[in-house]
């Protein structure tokens, strides 16, 4: 029986039968249970999960059952409930296996918790799951226990959280240890995560490497179900790669079949909705129908993520079937689940991340409703998955002050050694990996919050959003399988137009910001004078491309809700009157509803900016009862106290995107960065904000129709409006155009408007006013 053990974990699975076999002739009472307790673990490790739960039973039902053998059967037991779908019967067992694992040691301690953190987190309690897992680590660890399940399993969970960076790490954790180590049995399960990784990051062909050998370690020991995962992931990858023939589509059949029999539902569903992908592929229409509409019904009593997989399936069915009132009930399902799930997750990086997992169903409904020509529809359609997971925010709460401190030192000692402006670049890698670690410190404590988002709306009533746009024409766009359609809402009618290509866009933005950052150098004057004609052609074909098709009137004061990478474009720039922009409609009509503050004005310069000193003095002028703050005073601690609730707040200071991670982009002060997160999580909203930083206003777009920046945080918080810069600004030069918009702003007008009279103004044959005038934008209603 102890050879039978060594076996299992050196992937000898027929051995470790032989041995048990051997054994059962000659053990006595005392060892019949732990031989049935073996063949059952070896049972399921083979992936015959039937067998082994009808023995796990059996023996939590009898008597002389050791308490050690109690908790690693009911640990074991559990799991296999799980997988077919009974999440609170393993619960249960875990509970009654958690209140006898002390008596029994704190190895079996680690184990039963890291077995509740998996379980929770396949029950769709994702939040509560990554609370768990963190416990079962400092378990393992303080029963001296290597991590390498715990790695694999906490993949797991990071991928439906879409952490997939995060995720790789832990999978390839894992796969390095039992390599390390020796244990195939493991071992193949971690290589398997590291070829779903592969996939997810879309690198095909290092999935089909990596599939393929966890399916041949597998197949060595005999585990059939598990040769079977490994052989769909190969598929997946072959599918992704474009090179998924007949061949693949039989052996997606076989995978359905046996993970169905298996009863592993949430499997079979992963297996069916792929073997309908491939069927499609092949042009076989009646067999992807068929396929996709199985995975549908298996998902119909699954955990909301499996639901939702199985929506996607049933979406893709109708659609192939033409039958339009089908793709959208699904759809429309799909996303109230995801909704749902949302609103269950405790910080707005998962919550954005999350919104990824619908973007299928959106689009599918977006081309359903396209068709139909209806504007109103297809702009309701746009708006279900426009920004939604900013709608919904969680109560104040801020970051551990001790991280945020630390994170402020590290970058004083950043800026210090950095002398060309990107200390990404620049700065030596390990002080680069400890602000990493510091700022994952920080974004684990997020997820591990108690999750306290409340339901909203996506959607507004048009009759309600032409009463907020008070005569202002709307212009929505979308990205419908790479192409651009825009909905037009004016005062009395409104329309659906389809655009071109979103990669031709795309092309002329990037050339436009290399022409723009060349503005912003000490060049030659022929090459100043190259890069704005440049820069002037661009910003035509750009109005060329993108409003001049849509017919609006020369006088018209728009509200753009741009899609994507969209967001990055300087819209101010394409049209000659003003123009407001916000990340969904819904959004820009909650701004246009908050109240106007009576608070403060805050004037706040930042340090190392020539500019921002004399831009605070000239505004003083403006406003000399306004509290100003100037180097050393203006910390983060001080800003964020007196931006909540402030009726006007003016930064003036230096700004860092961090397009690898936009909840880190930040504004710099006195004692260092306040990022987007601190931001956040302060749950501070000044009524009407000017950044005049670098940047500032370029939030990073994600899957789902998301975006994560300063704009789209304090929007979400309650701010009225911003103005910000998509691109750097030429420091000395902005304060002409900020004292004239901030003239305009005490008389009165709206951001938008006084943004557009202050830019009439700026002398555009200099080149940094130029960019001024091109970069910055207005932002919400106020």
């Amino acid at each position: 029986m102890t050879r039978s053990v060594v076996n299992q974990e050196l992937g000898n699975m027929a051995g470790a039968s032989r041995d048990l076999d051997h054994a059962r002739p000659i053990v006595g009472p005392d060892e019949a249970v732990e031989l049935a307790f073996q063949r059952a673990v070896l049972d399921q490790n083979l992936g015959r999960l039937g067998p082994a739960a009808e023995a796990y039973r059996e023996l939590l039902a009898g008597d002389g059952l050791s308490a050690r053998l109690r908790v690693v059967a009911g640990n074991n037991l559990a799991m296999i409930e799980s997988q077919h779908g009974r999440h609170g019967d393993a619960l249960r067992l875990l509970a009654d296996a958690g209140q006898a694992a002390p008596g029994v040691g704190p190895a079996h301690v680690a184990m039963v918790s890291e077995t509740q953190a998996w379980v929770t987190v396949h029950a769709g309690r994702l939040s509560e799951g990554i609370r768990l897992f963190d416990e079962a680590a400092r378990a393992h660890e303080a029963a001296g226990l290597p991590l390498g399940e715990h790695f694999i399993e906490y993949a797991d969970a990071l991928i439906d959280l879409r952490l997939i960076p995060e995720a790789a790490g832990a999978a390839q954790a894992a796969a390095d240890e039992f390599r390390q180590h020796g244990v195939p049995l493991m071992g193949a399960e971690a290589e398997l995560r590291v070829a779903q990784l592969a996939l997810l990051a879309g690198d095909p062909e290092r999935a089909e490497a990596a599939a393929q050998a966890a399916a041949r370690s597998f197949d060595r020991q005999g585990r059939r179900a598990w040769t079977a995962r490994a052989a769909l992931v190969r598929v997946e990858a072959r599918l992704q790669a474009g090179t998924a023939a007949g061949g693949d589509l039989r052996d997606a059949r076989r995978v359905c079949r046996t993970l169905e029999q298996q009863g592993t539902w949430a499997y079979a569903v992963d297996a069916y909705v792929i073997a309908g992908r491939v069927a499609a592929h092949l042009g076989r229409r009646d067999d992807a129908v068929g396929l996709w509409e199985r995975a549908a019904e298996l998902a119909r009593r699954s955990p909301v993520l499996v639901r939702m997989r199985g929506s996607v399936a049933g979406a893709n069915a109708a659609a192939l079937q033409a039958d339009d009132a089908g793709v959208l009930a699904y759809c429309r399902k799909g996303l109230s689940d995801l909704a749902r799930h949302r609103t269950a997750l405790p910080s707005v990086e998962l919550r954005v991340l999350a919104s990824g997992h619908g973007a299928e169903l959106g689009q599918l409904g977006l081309e359903v409703m396209v068709r139909g020509g209806s504007a109103p529809r297809a702009l309701d359609w746009m708006e279900r998955t426009r920004a939604a997971a900013l709608l919904a925010v969680e109560p104040p709460g801020g970051a551990d002050g001790g991280d945020l401190a630390e994170l402020r030192g590290l970058h004083a000692e950043l800026e210090s050694l950095t002398t060309d402006g990107d200390r990404r670049v620049t700065a030596p890698e390990p002080l680069l990996a400890k602000q990493k670690t510091v700022e994952d410190r920080i974004r684990r404590a997020s997820w591990r919050q108690r999750a306290g988002a409340q339901a909203v709306t996506t959607t507004i009533k048009p009759a309600q959003l032409r009463s907020d746009l008070d005569g202002r024409v709307l212009v929505e766009f979308a990205n419908l399988k790479g192409d651009l359609v825009a909905v037009v809402v004016e005062p009395r009618s409104s329309r659906l137009v389809q655009l071109g290509p979103v990669s031709a866009v795309l092309s002329q933005m990037r050339t436009l910001f290399f022409a723009l950052r060349r503005m912003t150098q000490e060049l030659p004057a022929t090459s100043l004078a190259a890069a704005r004609l440049s820069a002037d052609s661009r910003v035509s074909r750009l109005r060329a491309m993108l409003l001049a098709p849509l017919g609006l009137p020369d006088d018209a004061e728009l509200v753009v809700v741009p899609v994507g990478h969209l967001h990055g474009i300087p819209w101010s720039a394409l049209w000659d009157r003003p123009v407001s922009l916000a990340p969904s409609a819904g959004m820009w009509a909650r701004t246009a509803a908050t109240s106007r503050a009576n608070g403060l004005t805050v004037l706040v310069e930042g340090p190392s900016l020539p500019g921002a000193t004399t831009e605070v003095l000239r505004l003083r002028e403006l406003y000399p009862s306004a509290t100003a703050l100037s180097p050393p005073e203006s910390t983060s601690a001080e800003v964020l106290r007196l931006l909540d609730g402030a009726a006007l707040v003016h930064l003036a200071c230096h700004g860092w995107l961090r397009a690898d991670n936009p909840h880190f982009s930040s504004l710099v002060l006195s004692d260092g960065p306040l990022t987007v997160q601190e931001l956040h999580t302060s749950g501070v909203a000044p009524h009407r904000l000017v950044l005049a930083s670098c940047q500032s206003g370029a939030d990073v777009a994600y899957a789902g129709d998301e975006v994560v920046g300063f704009i789209s945080s304090l929007l979400a918080r309650g701010t009225g409006g911003v103005v910000a810069s998509v691109a750097a600004v030429p420091d000395v030069a902005a304060v002409d155009l900020m004292y004239a918009l901030h003239e305009q702003l005490a008389g009165g007008q709206t951001l938008a408007r006084a943004l557009h009279a202050a830019r009439s103004d700026l002398d555009r044959d200099d080149p940094a006013n130029y960019v001024n005038w091109c970069t910055f934008s207005a932002y919400g209603a106020a």
